[in-house]
């Protein structure tokens, strides 16, 4: 006998059998092919297109549930699509299986063509993404690679130590110094070729000769490593500047935005340590003392022409900058320490204002965010400060020897 499976049919003829009585497979088999016999003529009698193989197996499928019987009959066809609809409506003329009534109801006919092409679409889609993400490079990617191509054509090894660096060492008057290769990397990938690495924490002799010819800016990563680094380069050479990566990142993944910025915002790097070199409070600032002593000064106390207490000719002078930096200071909280030329020593938050002036001995004048107090006058009065400019005071002009000036004056 001739066979068709469903994987080759083109069409499935879904129904559902209901026998009120118990009966077996073989029962609706043969009620099936003996109740449609004769009646689709010799071309449609199911014996002969299953001999001939354009009807399949006809699968029975049945459960027994309070003394009746259910179940599902499946038929597979290669015929066309008029021919299978008849031999579905002729099985909706069986109405007795063995000794029981049965109803036959044909469901649906499934054109098996539809579920092969929703098969093909779906695999096609998830070939074609399959090439897109692991085979087919992505123009950024090509970008990149190519770029990284350059960019390690650029690295080099300099001076004795070997040192990683972009090639413009030499050519430059001044210089960036960061802590590994991967962040020269990092900024020869945004155009910086002035860059070299120290390879470590500790400085190598080349780095100590670069900074004794050239102006040195150190670039660390925002941590407290990055801090070590900078109290570490200092001791044993001259460092100009410092710029340091956003809080938590380090210098090798920053964006080429987060680079510039950093490298804008450089400080000196006397108030360097004045905004980042406290950790324990007093314990810090006289750490800050002894690192000022290793520090040149940019003046001496021997040139200093300080004003008197009511010296106004001289408080003319110095309003406009007082208010410009009291300006620039406004919401954020924090102090400037100034020298004798109204130069900025440092900038540092309120909260650590009294501890860092009481260890300093150069500071000419205190701008600040805040409201001065009597702690702030006495440390004035002391260290002989001739200058405080707040936004508001709680104390009395004669409370301190300091000339007060307020925002609200200036």
């Amino acid at each position: 006998m001739g066979k068709i499976s469903p994987v080759s049919a083109k069409y499935i003829i879904h129904a559902q059998i209901q026998i009120d009585g118990v009966v077996e497979r073989p029962d609706v088999i043969g009620a099936i092919f003996g109740q449609t016999e004769g009646l689709l003529g010799s071309d449609l009698e199911l014996r002969e297109l299953q001999r001939s193989g354009r009807i399949g197996r006809i699968e029975v499928k049945s459960e027994t549930r309070a003394g009746k019987t259910y179940g599902d009959i499946t038929i597979p066809s290669s015929l066309d699509k008029a021919e299978t609809a008849i031999i579905g409506a002729s099985l909706e003329t069986i109405q007795r299986i063995g000794p029981c009534t049965s109803k036959v109801k044909v469901e649906k006919i499934e054109d098996v063509r539809i579920s092969k092409r929703g098969f093909v679409i779906d695999r096609a889609k998830e070939l074609l993404k399959n090439l897109t993400e692991s085979v087919l490079p992505d123009s950024q990617e090509i970008t990149d690679e190519v770029a990284h191509s350059v960019r390690m054509m650029e690295i080099v090894e300099y001076g004795k130590d070997r040192l990683a660096a972009g090639p413009n060492i030499d050519d430059s008057d001044d210089i960036i110094v960061v802590e590994g290769r991967a962040d020269v990397l990092n900024l020869l990938k945004h155009g910086i070729k002035n860059v070299i690495a120290l390879n470590g924490t500790s400085a190598p002799q080349t780095i100590i000769d670069l900074c004794k010819r050239k102006e040195v800016t150190i670039f660390v990563d925002g941590d407290r490593g990055g801090n070590l680094i900078v109290k570490e380069l200092s001791s044993l050479t001259d460092v100009d500047f410092v710029a340091r990566a956003p809080d938590g990142k380090e210098v090798e993944e920053i964006t080429k935005k987060e680079v510039h910025k950093a490298l804008r915002g450089k400080v000196t790097l006397e108030q360097f340590k004045l905004e980042y070199g406290k950790e324990n409070g007093q314990e810090s600032t006289k750490s800050f003392k002894e690192t000022k002593r290793r520090v040149p000064q940019r003046t001496t106390t021997t040139s200093r022409v300080r004003p008197t207490m009511r010296a106004t000719r001289e408080d003319n002078e110095y309003r406009g900058k007082f208010k410009e930096m009291l300006d620039d200071l406004m919401g954020t909280r924090g102090a400037y320490i100034l020298d004798d030329k109204l130069d900025i020593l440092g900038k540092v938050p309120i909260s650590e204002l009294t501890a860092t002036i009481s260890h300093l001995k150069n500071v000419f004048a205190v701008v600040f965010d805040g409201t001065i107090n009597h702690d702030i006058a006495v440390i004035a009065n002391r260290n002989q400060i001739k200058y405080l400019v707040a936004m508001d005071s709680d104390i009395k002009p004669n409370e301190t020897r300091a000339r007060i000036l307020l925002r609200s004056k200036l």
